[in-house]
């Protein structure tokens, strides 16, 4: 549940981060820093009051964020975080983020393994109420279980499939009784649901109440306008009972074309910008853009590889996504993409550098080796044409990519992959789509042969079970819940997935999370490519504490976001 597809959503080899530090700081009128907070600097004074407007790449396609049609963490960014209660947060502890239980709880949650499963006791603080006053109660989070554990078309079950049980003796008590312990229980009613109002929802239609937005909020701010196509709009909510905005209104403008969103930067148009590193954008920010701060995190929770869907051919079989790891040269895609600010190593492995103890490199081995493709290929069977392509049973090995329209910096990749692979033996062609399609038809229909995309980490654990474990395959009978878009069904893997899954023993799990990485680099159901680094741009005038969180994303903490004084 941690796991978010979409720009798709733990340190590998692509550490960099004092290359990418040595960049920002070299920039014009701009700092850095490593997410301590406000670009390296001493948080702005801020005043009260005032209006600031935020680019966003991306805009979502729907705001019921328990549904597949959730599927873009912008609108993580631009409306959950802002209005959805979290039992925890994640915030930095020394040099690691780490989960702290939120101020909608009383304190931290007191949890007991015992005969084999697992009970978590929550204490709801008594002052957490909804936007129209309402207590939030503990019918909210026996809603929300409930809703994850028995819904259809639910993004990801990961944890809510192993409720037994949900007891609610008062009002601000909550008992969760889990089948068996889950070492990752601090993300429930966390990271990508939260807890929803069952006096608003409960018997009602969810999905369509939530599609275009909703009018309540226990959080921060309460979505004032959602403007398909052009904006979200984001004013205080009064009945919060933490520490209130200092702005009176936030708009995030949709700006999905990167040279219009740093053009609109520096015309004052918008006030910061939080842009996936395209070659545009890390040339602006060597050369300096006047009047504007900056942040470049290594330390991320981002991995972008080539997920192949392991059901349909050609990549249905073993020998093939071996051989094509090794047609690749992934050292030579992440020089040419991120070579001028440090970054010359891609991850090889699917923990991302927040939850870099959990990785052992297993895909360190892959490197370009034609020898290894051909010995591969021919020994499954394959022969090549008279073009140079690979083929079997008369039909070649050709595949198309699906990857999202407009990222400049994926069209570079594509191109590159492109030349590599024809040299190997293999035909891929580009499949140009829409967040919608991809992540809300296309990847859990399973009707695609390979994707390029970013895979988010929203929430620091390790639970890989919700991509790679066969039980996440969406599908009819789970009501296509699931982000196994793949189709993963690899030998041996489930088991290790469930030990790392209900370990409570630190040293354990991180021995079964090495064990899993190691399976994983064996049957390569995918392919990785690199974990982005995070780059966040904000004008001089703004203020406050503002830094980059590699879980929760840049606004995290905006009510505390302000115009300088």
């Amino acid at each position: 549940m941690s796991r978010h597809p979409r720009r798709v959503r733990r340190t590998l080899a692509l550490v960099a981060s004092a290359a990418l530090l040595a960049l920002v700081t070299a920039c014009s009128n701009s700092s850095a820093g490593t997410g301590g907070g406000n670009g390296g600097g001493d948080p702005v004074a801020v005043r009260q009051g005032g209006a600031i407007v935020i680019g966003a790449e991306a805009e979502p396609d729907c705001a019921d964020w328990l549904g597949t049609c959730a599927g873009s963490i912008w609108g993580s960014y631009t409306m959950k975080e802002a209005t959805v209660p979290v039992a925890f947060v994640v915030r930095k502890d020394g040099d690691h983020w780490v989960p702290k239980a939120s101020d909608l709880l009383a304190g931290e949650p007191t949890t007991q393994a015992t005969g084999g499963t697992q009970t978590i006791t929550y204490k709801i603080n008594p002052a957490a109420v909804w936007s129209d006053g309402t207590p939030i109660s503990a019918e909210d989070f026996k809603y929300t279980a409930l809703q994850v554990r028995d819904g259809k078309d639910i993004f990801d079950k990961t944890g809510y499939d192993k409720i037994a049980s949900i007891a609610t003796p008062d009002p601000k008590t909550v008992v969760l009784s889990l089948k068996e312990p889950y070492a990752g229980w601090q993300q429930l009613f966390s990271s990508g649901y939260g807890v929803l109002p069952a006096h608003l929802l409960a018997g009602k239609n969810r999905g369509a109440l939530l599609k275009d937005g909703y009018t309540w909020s226990g959080g921060p701010w309460l979505i004032e306008s959602w403007k398909r196509g052009t904006s979200v709009t984001l004013v205080p909510n009064p009945k919060y009972w933490g520490a209130k905005p200092k702005l009176d209104k936030v708009t995030f403008q949709f700006i999905a074309d990167t040279a219009a969103a740093f053009q609109a930067l520096k015309s004052g148009q918008v006030d910061a910008l939080y842009p996936t590193p395209q070659l545009d954008a890390l040339s602006q920010i060597a050369a300096g853009i006047p009047n504007t701060k900056s942040e470049v995190d290594a330390q991320t929770g981002n991995l972008e590889a080539i997920w192949l869907n392991n059901a349909r051919f050609p990549f249905d079989s073993q020998a093939v996504r071996q051989a094509l790891a090794y047609s690749i040269d992934r050292k030579a895609v992440v020089n040419r993409l991120f070579g001028s600010i440090g970054v010359k190593q891609p991850a090889q492995s699917f923990f991302t550098p927040i939850l870099d103890t959990y990785g052992d490199a297993a895909f360190g081995e892959y490197e370009l080796d034609l020898d290894k493709v051909e010995s591969l290929m021919t020994g499954d069977g394959w022969t090549k044409n008279g073009s140079g392509i690979w083929a079997k049973g008369g039909k070649p090995a050709a595949f198309a990519v699906e990857t999202l329209a407009g990222n400049k910096r994926r069209d570079l990749t594509l191109q590159i992959l492109q030349a590599q692979l024809a040299k190997a033996g293999f035909t891929m062609t580009v499949h140009n789509t829409t967040p919608a399609d991809l992540f809300g038809k296309t990847a859990p229909n399973g009707d695609f042969q390979a994707g390029l995309y970013t895979l988010i980490d929203t929430f620091p654990d390790p639970t890989l079970s919700a991509s790679f474990a066969s039980s996440s395959i969406p599908s009819e009978a789970n009501g296509f819940s699931g982000i196994n878009f793949g189709r993963v069904n690899i030998a041996g893997l489930d088991p290790v997935l469930a030990e790392m899954d209900r370990e409570l023993d630190p040293a354990k799990r991180i021995e079964a999370s090495k064990k899993a990485d190691q399976l994983l680099a064996d049957a390569v159901p995918a392919v990785p490519m690199d974990a982005l680094p995070n780059v966040l741009l904000w004008s001089t005038k703004l203020g406050g504490p503002i830094a980059i969180n590699p879980s929760e994303g840049p606004f995290w903490n905006l009510n505390e976001w302000g115009l300088a004084k």
